[in-house]
C-alpha cells in the first residue's frame, strides 16, 4: 500500500535524518524544501512509487579530500576540501566553490541540495552541486591563496570537466582564487577548456555581468514580485547585509532602479550611510584593498559604524540578505517588520532561519526565497559556459537583458506553481515545487540512475 504524501515525506526525512543526523545545515534545507511538497505529491504520485524523494537527498557523489600548502613561513599547512555532486539529472553538475572556515560536509550538503533546485528554476539545463574547504583566504598573501588553490586543484581536476562538473565561485572565491584554480587545471591537463570553470576573467574566457549577477538577480526578482501589487523599487529605502559580490551589486542595482540602499555589513559590524552606500567607495575598501566596513565610515562623511548588533535594526521597505546561512533570525525579522519592510529577497544561501520565514510570510511579506531570488549568478554561469561552447562573447547589455528575463521568468514560474497548488504568493512552496517537478520528470525519464 501506497503511502500518503505526508507519510511518504516524513518517511524520507526520518531515513536521511538517521543517515545524516550530524549534519545540521543539511537537514534544514532538505526539510525547507520537502515540507512544501505534500500538494506536489498528491498530484503526482508517480513520485512517490518511483522513489524520487529517497534518491534526491542522497547525492549521487561526495568527494572529501586533504588539501596541504606551504604558508610563507614555509610552514606546511592543511584543509579540508570537499565536492558534493547531488544530481546531474537535468545536465552537468553545478555549483560554486566556498571558502571558508565555516565551512563542513553538512554546509557543502545544503548548498548543493540547494543548488539543484535553483538551477532546475533557471531552465539552463545543470545539475547540482557544491563544494569548497575550511580554508579561508581572509587574511592570507596572495601566494599562500596561489599556493593553496594549486593544491586543491590537484585533487579537484579528476572529477570536473565541462561535460562532468562546472564548479564557480562563492564565498571566500573570486576572480584572483578562478584565476589560480583555473591555472592549475591547464597546467595538469594540458587543455585550455575554458568551459570547465566559471567566473572566469573576461580576457580568457569570463563572462559579462557575470561578477555582478547574484545581487542584480535579486534585486530584479524583488521587482517582480513588487510589480504584480503594482508597486516599484524607485523611492523606496533598503538594507543589504554583506560586503561581498552580492551585497555590492545588489546595492548598486537597488541604486540603479532609484531606490536607496543605506547598509553594508561584515563579521565586524555594519554601516549606515543615509544618503545611500556610495558604490564605488565599498568596491575600492572590500575588492581592491580588501579591507573592512569600518574602514568605509572613517572615509564617508555622514556614515556611522556600528559595531556587532544586526543590520535588521535599521528601517527600511526592502530588506535583501546578502552575507551567510540562518544570519536572520526571528529577531531580525521582528526588527524588520517594525520598521516597516515590505519585500525580503534572499541574496545569500539559507540566510532566513525557518522562524523567520514564518513570521515574515504570516505578515504578508513579499518573501523571495534564495533558490529563486540568488538564481542570478548561477543562470550567468550558465550563460558563461554557453559563450564557451560557441567561442563567443556577448557585451554587457545584451548579457544583462539575459539575466532580467531570466530572472523574470524564475519569479513567473514560482508564482504560477504556488497558484498551482493552492498558495498564491508562497514563493518558497512556488520555488520549491517548480524546481522539484522539474528534477523529478527527468529523473523518472532516465531510469533508476
Amino acid at each position: 500500500m501506497q503511502l500518503t504524501p505526508n507519510a511518504h515525506i516524513q518517511s524520507v526525512a526520518e531515513a536521511a535524518a538517521q543517515r545524516s543526523h550530524n549534519e545540521p545545515e543539511f537537514l534544514q534545507a532538505m526539510h525547507e524544501v520537502l515540507d512544501t511538497l505534500v500538494p506536489v505529491l498528491a498530484e503526482h504520485p508517480e513520485f512517490i512509487e518511483a522513489a524520487v524523494l529517497e534518491r534526491l537527498v542522497e547525492p549521487e557523489r561526495q568527494i572529501l579530500f586533504r588539501v596541504p600548502w606551504l604558508d610563507d613561513q614555509n610552514r606546511v599547512r592543511v584543509n579540508r576540501g570537499f565536492r558534493v555532486q547531488f544530481n546531474s539529472a537535468l545536465g552537468p553538475f553545478k555549483g560554486g566553490l566556498r571558502f571558508h572556515s565555516s565551512v563542513n560536509l553538512s554546509v557543502v550538503k545544503f548548498l548543493g541540495f540547494e543548488q539543484i533546485f535553483k538551477n532546475a528554476l533557471t531552465r539552463q539545463r545543470i545539475g547540482g552541486a557544491k563544494g569548497g574547504s575550511d580554508f579561508d583566504p581572509h587574511g592570507k598573501s596572495d601566494e599562500e591563496v596561489m599556493r593553496f588553490c594549486q593544491s586543491f586543484m590537484t585533487e579537484l581536476y579528476r572529477y570536473i570537466g565541462d561535460q562532468t562538473d562546472v564548479p564557480a565561485g562563492d564565498i571566500g572565491v573570486g576572480g584572483r582564487e578562478i584565476g589560480y584554480l583555473f591555472g592549475q587545471y591547464r597546467r595538469l591537463t594540458g587543455r585550455h577548456e575554458s568551459g570547465v570553470l566559471t567566473g572566469k576573467g573576461k580576457g580568457w574566457g569570463g563572462a559579462e555581468v557575470r561578477t555582478e549577477a547574484t545581487g542584480y538577480g535579486a534585486v530584479f526578482f524583488a521587482q517582480e514580485m513588487l510589480k504584480r501589487t503594482g508597486e516599484d523599487i524607485d523611492g523606496r529605502r533598503a538594507v543589504v547585509s554583506g560586503s561581498g559580490n552580492v551585497a555590492i551589486y545588489a546595492i548598486e542595482k537597488v541604486s540603479q532602479l532609484g531606490g536607496t540602499a543605506v547598509t553594508a555589513s561584515d563579521s565586524s559590524g555594519y554601516v549606515v550611510d543615509e544618503q545611500g552606500i556610495d558604490v564605488e567607495l565599498l568596491k575600492q575598501i572590500k575588492e581592491v584593498e580588501r579591507g573592512r566596513i569600518s574602514d568605509y565610515a572613517e572615509r564617508k562623511p555622514g556614515a556611522r559604524f556600528v559595531s556587532g548588533g544586526s543590520v535588521w535594526d535599521v528601517p527600511a521597505e526592502l530588506a535583501f540578505p546578502c552575507a551567510t546561512q540562518n544570519e536572520l533570525d526571528e529577531r531580525g525579522a521582528r526588527a524588520l517588520l517594525d520598521g516597516g519592510v515590505r519585500v525580503v529577497a534572499e541574496g545569500a544561501n539559507m540566510p532566513t532561519t525557518p522562524e523567520a520565514v514564518t513570521l515574515l510570510q504570516q505578515s504578508g511579506i513579499l518573501f523571495g526565497p534564495g533558490k529563486a531570488a540568488n538564481s542570478g549568478g548561477v543562470a550567468t554561469s550558465a550563460l558563461e559556459m554557453s559563450q564557451n561552447a560557441a567561442r563567443d562573447r556577448w557585451d554587457f547589455d545584451h548579457s544583462e537583458a539575459r539575466l532580467q528575463a531570466i530572472m523574470r521568468d524564475v519569479h513567473d514560474a514560482s508564482y504560477e506553481a504556488s497558484e498551482r497548488y493552492g498558495r498564491p504568493g508562497d514563493y518558497v512552496l512556488g520555488a520549491n515545487s517548480a524546481g522539484f517537478v522539474t528534477v523529478a520528470q527527468a529523473m523518472i525519464e532516465q531510469g533508476l540512475v
